[in-house]
Order: C-alpha cells, then structure tokens, then sequence
C-alpha cells in the first residue's frame, strides 16, 4: 500500500485524507476543530499552534498501518493568514485571518502609499483588499511593534505547516498570489509592495524563496516525524493554498470548469492557462498550483449565512433545508444580503446582514431559511456574470464544500447558475487535492493525467438545469442585485 496524504489547514478545523493510490481509495480520514478569536471591530484569529496541536490530534488518529504506508505528504491551507514568526521559527502573534476585516484602514493607507487603485493594479494586477496579507503586515508593525521588531519570516499558514514538516521554508506561486505583495504577471514577489509597509528594513528578505508548484520542498524532519508517528523523510510537496488544493482536488486543472465552494466563504474559480485580471477588482488575478491561472471570486460569508439562521430557529442542518423546502424560489419576496462579517465582493468591509422585503403575508420562518440558501448562491452568481465578461466560456459546474452535500442547495446552485452540475466523489477537496500534489510531485509527469485517473464524480449527485426555475431564479437574482446597489453606501 503506497498512501499520499493532504492535509486541509482549514478555518474551522484541520483535515487530513490518506489515500491509496493503488487502490483508488480514501484509506482514512481524520479532523481536529479550531478555535476562532472574534471581536467587534473586524479581528478575526487563531493561534499558530492550534494547527499544530490539530495535526498531531489528526496524525494520531490514523490506523498505524497506514502511517507505516505514507510516501508523501501535501499540505493545502486557508489563504491570505499572516503568521508572523521570529528567527529561531516561533510565531510572534496570533494569526491574522483571511475573515480579517480590521485592517481597512491600513488597506487605504497602502493603497494610497502606492499611487492610488490604478497604480496598485498595474503593480500587482490585483487590488489590496482587506483579508489579503499585506495590510496585515502593517497592522502588526503599528499595533504590535514588539512582535514586529523580531520579526524573521513572513509566512501563510500552509508555510507555516510545511516549515513544522521540514524545517525548511519555501513558498509557490498560487497561495502567493493572495498576499498582495506578489506580482501575478511575472509570478515573483513584489518589493514595492513591501517597502509600503517599511521602506527602513528589508521585508522582502524574510519571505520564503518561491518553488514551482509540482516540486518537492523539503521531507519529514525528525521532530515531526517522532510526533506524528510516522517515517523520517517523506517528501512533501510545495503545497497550495485551499482553493487552490481544491480545484486538484474537484479536477479543475484545464479550462472550461468552474469550481463552485460552498465551506464557510463562497468560492467560484476556474483554471485559465492566461491571467485573468478584473480592472472592477471582482474577480482575484491569481495562480493555480498546477502551473496555470486560478481567477477566483471569494465571498465572505456562505455557511456562516446558514449556521446563523439555523442557530436562530434552533434547526438541526437537515431541518433547514426541510424548512426551506417548503419555502417557494425567491421566497415569496424576501431577500437577504448575507454580508454579517461584512464583505469583500462588494467591498463592505462594515457590512451587515440584511433581510429586506418582509411584509405581513410573507413573514415566514421558511421563507426566512431559504433566503439564506439563495442569497449565498446569489452572490457566487455574480462571480459567474464577471467570468463571462472577461471571456472565460464556462462549460460545467463543480460543486465543493458543506454545500454540495445539500440536495435543496445543490439545486439552487444548479439553476441560478444555468450550468451542468457535478459533485466529487471525494468530497474534501482541498485535502484531496494536496495529496494528489505530492502524488505528482513524488511522480512527477502530467499532473492533468494524474486529476483524469482519480478524480471521479457522484453520479447520484449530477444536475441538469431547468429552465423555467432558472427564469423565476434570475428574477429574484435582479431583485437581489438592486437591495446590495441601494445598501452599499451604507456600509462604504
């Protein structure tokens, strides 16, 4: 048994996938919750150590014939978290998120540093938006100035992970692109972006050096390997950001598909062998981790949309979407704006959720949970409107994430959407797809070759559109349109 194992750094808990690459099969999976240090003024945050004390919590869950049988490890992880860490490889502060909205100010300050949005643009080829790193960096010299003083490396969280496996640090060009400090068109680091946030030290020297995404990076240390109970050496691949894992991980590695990710933000990318930048900043100019481009819409609140309904009613999961059910498409008028971590496509980094439209005969707890399904499918229908404007021809949809294990909400995704709808087999994608990774990096080859022989889909799962709830869908996608135009000015 030869076994490749991801691991999904993730928002909410750590995952990791054993799978048997002889057999086609997952051989054992296990998870770990994280905490999350919320406040009201946008913070949102985790220790570094939790992802540690997590993965051990995961290793150690695995049969041990299987932890015999590893021959390499991937490591995929949430995007845009700073983790700050000092020379001897300890982390200064907590790790800001990519949720992380309070860091605004400092976004307009660099924005503004920089030449203003057209000049940020032609530099980077994306905007600076709250959640990305780069206005982390500046938050923690002004509001941490001891942590800053020692800081060493400027890490994400999959580095981060990669740096525990191996003691080695290093980097690649897919979860760079989201740092705001990386230049997507020549795929190399960005010191002008840095020297905004401190022109008197040299912050480019403390990123890690850029590998390319189907190499290996370093193996298992002994440490690690003592702790995790498993062999001294494994390879572990370069890694990747979670959305881009989970495009390897669906098989959205050639054009046409997009990825649809429905976990606690909302997702729409596909795979483009050219850049894709959005001058309007709704689509992210970013690289996959399969060599390629990965134009990426992210919304910041989707099940989080859903859970904070269900807690209100005190539904379980099935009863909302049994309570929903009942409710007709575009919920007799109601419509929510799901923006209660505020967002970042519109940028509202102060929004607030909304419910609009209520009224005496359509005031209904059904009603209610299912506007919260649409609205979260509404705003990923944006994305899909800005792909198609910049030329990208879509031919399918692929649905990831806590969504896709919805029937009620995989036909909403279906039929706002005007697309065929797929579901993996597999369905932690971005776990999966950091073990395929170090498959190729063990291998080496077609990493396409390598998606064509083990991704495989649901077929109980698959969607075909229909057309006369697509027409009553887009009637209530306009209505949801025009209430995001007439609150925006609120929040901005």
């Amino acid at each position: 048994m030869d076994v490749v194992v991801g691991l999904d750094i993730g928002t909410q808990s750590t995952k990791v996938l054993a799978y048997d690459v002889g057999t086609k099969q997952v051989v054992a999976s296990a998870a770990s919750p994280h905490a999350i240090i919320q406040r009201d003024d946008g913070t949102s945050e985790q220790d570094a150590s939790w992802y540690l004390d997590a993965i051990r919590a995961c290793f150690a869950q695995l049969p041990g014939q299987v932890r015999d049988s590893i021959v390499a490890i991937g490591v995929g992880g949430q995007q845009h978290g700073f983790v700050p860490v000092s020379s001897d490889g300890s982390p200064l502060a907590p790790v800001k998120l990519w949720n992380d909205t309070s860091t605004s100010d400092e976004c307009a300050t660099l924005t503004e540093r920089l030449g203003g949005e057209e000049a940020v643009f032609a530099l980077l080829g994306n905007q600076i938006l709250p959640g990305y790193t780069l206005s982390k960096v500046l938050h923690l010299k002004e509001h941490r100035r001891e942590a800053y003083e020692q800081l060493a490396h400027i890490l994400l969280p999959h580095d981060y992970i990669n740096y525990y496996l191996t003691g080695a640090y290093w980097a690649e060009a897919g979860d760079a692109s989201g740092t705001a400090f990386f230049d997507v068109r020549r795929r190399v680091w960005c010191p002008e972006a840095l020297e905004a946030v401190d022109g008197s030290r040299d912050l480019v020297a403390m990123l890690p050096p850029l590998i390319d995404s189907g190499a290996i990076g370093g193996r298992v240390s002994s440490r690690a390997a003592r702790e995790l109970g498993i062999r001294e050496g494994i390879p572990v691949s370069s890694g990747a950001g979670d959305n881009m894992a989970s495009a390897i991980g669906s098989g959205c590695v050639e054009r046409g598909d997009l990825v649809m990710s429905m976990g606690t933000s909302g997702t729409l990318f596909g795979y483009s062998d050219e850049l894709i930048a959005d001058r309007e900043g709704r689509l992210a100019a970013f690289c996959s981790s399969s060599g390629g481009y990965l134009p990426l819409l992210c919304t910041m609140n989707c099940t989080i949309t859903t859970e904070s309904i269900r807690a209100l009613f005190g539904y379980g999961v099935k009863e909302l979407d049994r309570e929903a059910a009942r409710a007709p498409i575009g919920c007799e008028g109601i419509t929510m704006l799901p923006y209660f971590t505020g967002e970042r496509v519109p940028n509202l980094p102060g929004g607030k959720g909304v419910i609009a439209g209520l009224d005496l005969t359509n005031m209904k707890s059904e009603n209610i949970a299912r506007s919260a399904l649409e609205s979260s499918v509404y705003a990923l229908r944006g994305g899909l409107d800005a792909f198609i404007s910049l030329g990208f021809e879509p031919k399918r949809i692929i649905l990831t994430g806590g969504g896709a294990k919805s029937a009620i909400w995989r036909s909403i995704a279906c039929d706002v959407m005007g697309l065929p709808l797929l579901v993996p087999s597999v369905g932690e994608s971005a776990a999966f797809g950091a073990a395929l990774q170090a498959l190729w990096a063990l291998e080496g080859g077609s990493l396409s070759a390598i998606v064509a022989s083990h991704v495989v889909f649901d077929d109980g799962k698959a969607l075909m559109p229909d057309r006369e709830s697509g027409r009553l869908y887009m009637d209530a996608y306009r209505r949801y349109q025009r209430y995001v135009e007439a609150v925006s000015p609120l929040y901005r």
